[in-house]
Parts: C-alpha cells; structure tokens; sequence
C-alpha cells in the first residue's frame, strides 16, 4: 500500500469532469479523496474530512475559494492544512489574493494530471522541515545549514552569513517552496525589537543571494519570497 494511504485531500471545484479526473489520480497514488462543488460545500466538507491538503478553484457559485479559504484560515482545526488553489485564471492580482487569505501554492490549469499529482506530492512533503534534518543540520541539495553554529556550506565550501542573514536563510531553507510574507519574516526575524521596513528584507535576500547564488531564494511579486530547493 502506497504511503500516502492516510493522506487526505480535498478537491473542490465546480466542474464535474474536473472533480472525477483529478480524484482517480490521486485515488491511485492512494490518497483518501473528498471532493466539493463550492466554497460553502467545502468549509462543510473540510470540518468533516479534517484533510491534509486542499484543493480550490477560485471561480465557483455560493462561495468562491478565496472566501472559503480566507474562513477556514481562522479556524484552528485548519492552521497548519496546506491550501492549494487551482484555476485558470491566471491574473496576478488573483494570485496575490490567494496568498493573502493564506494560500501554500497556486497551481494554473490547464495541467496535465500526473503534473498535478507531482505537484501535490512535493507539497505534502514539505511537512518534514527539509530533505534531512540531523542535529539542528540541514541539508538540502548542494547546502548544509548548521544552526547550532550558525555555519553553511555550499559544495563542502563554508559561506559566512551575517546573523540576521543566516536566521532568515533557516526560516526560508525550513520548508523549501513554502512561501513567506513579508509580514511573517519580519515578525519571525526582527520580532518588534527593532524598527525596520521592507528595504531591510529586501538587501538580506540580495546578500543572501551574492553568496549562494540567485537561484536560491525566489521572489513571489506582491506576496513576499520563498526558498528554491
């Protein structure tokens, strides 16, 4: 039996070919499936199914995933479920909505089923903290980040970090593909300690990036950024 048995996941669009296709590929990668045709179907849904992950098309009757999304966010039961929206629209400005009511990802249709199904699985794993996490060590792909010694190394090659630099590099590194508001680092790595704006994130991550390299952290326009695995 495929681990992913006592996953749960619920898909929730208005389009019954949609809910059918998607449901029998994830039913064989051994998924437990709920499926909803509305916002208002999947709040109810959800608090029934208490699933590991959510799938919402924004554009539905009754109630659109953005709401629906944005309400189950402030319940407790959903606080740490990963909510995923996916739609064809592909508006910017609906992106950002998506994020802004606590979306994990957003995923553009049309996408071929077994894509999706990779899709979901790498989000599923972002439960465990990184690829492998040894003694306060991460290690993901060619990085090691010890935070105990407040020490990394790309290629076996040690990188010095200012302090700040290295806290917001874990923070990003903990739960690659995981994307960070502005709002979450600056409470996670400056707390209310200091007073610092925007352009205080914004020259970390362009240090971080002179010494690791451009493609380690990415920028999600109007949300904030997320660490590249």
């Amino acid at each position: 039996m495929s681990s992913t048995a006592k996953q749960k996941i619920l898909i929730v669009d208005d389009e019954p070919d949609i809910l059918e296709l998607i449901e029998y590929n994830l039913k064989k990668e051994g998924y437990q499936v709920f499926l909803a045709r509305n916002g208002q179907e999947a709040v109810a849904e959800a608090k029934k199914a208490l699933p590991d992950l959510i799938v919402l098309d924004i554009m539905m009757p009754k109630m659109d995933g953005i709401e629906a999304c944005r309400i189950m966010r402030t319940m407790p039961e959903f606080k740490n479920t990963f909510m995923v929206f996916l739609t064809a629209r592909s508006e910017e400005y609906s992106e950002i909505a998506g994020f802004n009511v606590g979306a994990d990802d957003y995923i553009a249709k049309p996408i071929k089923p077994r894509a999706l199904v990779s899709r979901i699985n790498a989000i599923l794993r972002r439960n465990a903290p990184a690829e492998d996490v040894v003694d306060n060590k991460l290690e993901i792909g060619d990085l090691v980040i010890d935070r105990e010694a407040y020490l990394v190394y790309k290629n076996g090659v040690k990188v010095v970090l200012a302090k700040k630099e290295f806290e917001l590099l874990y923070l990003l590194a903990s739960k690659p593909g995981k994307v960070y508001t502005r709002e979450v680092i600056l409470k996670n790595i400056w707390e209310d300690s200091v007073v610092v704006t925007n352009r205080t994130i914004d020259v970390h991550i362009r240090k971080l990036r002179e010494k690791l390299g451009d493609d380690c952290v990415a920028t999600v326009k109007g949300v904030g950024y997320k660490f590249e695995a």
